[in-house]
């Protein structure tokens, strides 16, 4: 199903509060963070021009966000910023001084992130990055996980020294249970959603997200006229699509958020025209989009910034990952988890019907940004959906990736 955003707030101007949130000054400061940490390297920009050639466009090209720091996900880049900046000003404050980046190893610092406790609820990405992130500067960390959270990603937060918290029930209840415990016991949450009274924080971690665009327009050799991205809450994609409308203002291209069938509550808000908690179903495939309410900020900028909203089945993920773990001709072979690949799939499922491709203006000259947004970070789950271990399928290319 697809949804044109015919919304009245349709490519208005950001809100003031997101427009500098997103903007090109925030994201070169994003930048200048991120290089003093060790282990950057710009995530590779794979060309697909053999499956564009077959699906009728002028070039697909996606940023591959499974090779960042280490953590499998572009949710590497949220998180852990945030926690940085906010033991950052932590130290500004008590120190009397302005704290640099520069400066996150000095003993006082250290001494006054250790007093700092941070937590967050997460599906698993998001956790690790948090727990990366306190990890890095030596605060304290509690991570909320729901029954749907495998082991695998369990054992993935755990090894950066955070404690576990298990809660039954689904993300929503995690998120609930991480906020009231917080509130509690004086810790800090740093959460990828946001709700009323609660945005700063998660608009850090959004604002962190905006580094792969930066990275992506100077590895493209042409600005891309389409995107499609997967969402949850709605933070990658609102993030995106914020940053591009500060950018390109009406030169940006055209915005299409990809979301599960089973769990679209922005593609729902937008049908309302108002941001609406869905009821839970069964779960999907896509576990690192399983979400049932957008999050404040992500939907007030999707809301003006994003053309379409889509949904695929579960059916339609597990077929992008197969495709990009086995691509036809001499595309290079990619490792995206069940979430990695949505935004390739709502691509094929327009390209694939002419009245979808006449309402998003996907013609044979088309250029398509697309994001991997993790790799197997479940490599036991990969491997069933797949039948190819993560390392197999890497090892298929023999030089073919690289990053620009």
């Amino acid at each position: 199903m697809l949804l044109l955003n015919d919304s009245i707030g349709h490519r208005a101007p950001l809100d003031g509060s997101d427009a500098n949130l997103l903007s090109c000054e925030a994201a070169r400061e994003v930048e200048r963070f991120l290089r003093r940490r060790d282990g950057y390297k710009v995530t590779p920009l794979v060309s697909l021009p053999c499956l564009a050639r077959e699906i009728g466009v002028g070039a697909i090209q996606l940023k591959d966000e499974g090779h960042r720091f280490g953590l499998g996900s572009f949710k590497a880049l949220g998180g852990s910023y945030a926690v940085i900046r906010l033991v950052l000003e932590e130290a500004t404050r008590r120190l009397g001084r302005p704290i640099d980046i520069s400066e996150i190893h000095r003993l006082e610092v250290k001494a006054l992130a250790e007093a700092v406790t941070v937590s967050c609820a997460t599906d698993g990405n998001h956790g690790r990055s948090v727990a990366q992130g306190a990890h890095l500067v030596g605060a304290n960390c509690a991570i909320f996980v729901h029954s749907g959270v495998s082991e695998e990603r369990i054992a993935a937060i755990a090894r950066f020294g955070a404690q576990i918290v298990r809660v039954n029930g689904n993300y929503d209840d995690s998120v609930a249970e991480s906020a009231r415990v917080a509130a509690k016991n004086g810790w800090t949450t740093v959460s990828d959603t946001s709700w009323p009274g609660y945005e700063r924080i998660p608009g850090l971690v959004m604002q962190g997200y905006t580094a792969l665009v930066s990275e992506a327009l100077r590895q493209l050799p042409e600005p891309p006229t389409h995107v499609f991205v997967q969402a949850g809450v709605g933070g990658v994609a609102a993030a995106l699509a914020g940053h591009l409308s500060a950018l390109l203002g009406d030169y940006r291209p055209f915005f299409t958020v990809v979301e599960p069938s089973r769990a679209a509550c922005l593609f729902e808000s937008a049908r309302a025209g108002h941001s609406v908690k869905i009821a839970h179903g069964q779960s999907t495939v896509m576990a690192m989009l399983e979400c049932y309410e957008p999050s404040l900020i992500a939907w007030r900028i999707l809301s003006r910034a994003a053309d379409a909203f889509m949904t695929v089945d579960d059916q339609d993920a597990i077929s992008a990952m197969n495709l990009l773990a086995n691509p036809e001709d001499n595309d290079p072979a990619v490792v995206a988890g069940e979430s990695g690949g949505v935004g390739l799939a709502g691509l094929l499922r327009v390209a694939a019907d002419p009245r979808l491709r006449g309402q998003t203006g996907l013609g044979p000259d088309a250029r398509v940004f697309l994001i991997n947004t993790e790799g197997a970070t479940d490599p036991r789950l990969y491997e069933q959906l797949v039948g190819e271990s993560p390392a197999q399928v890497a090892a298929k290319n023999h030089g073919k990736l690289s990053s620009s």
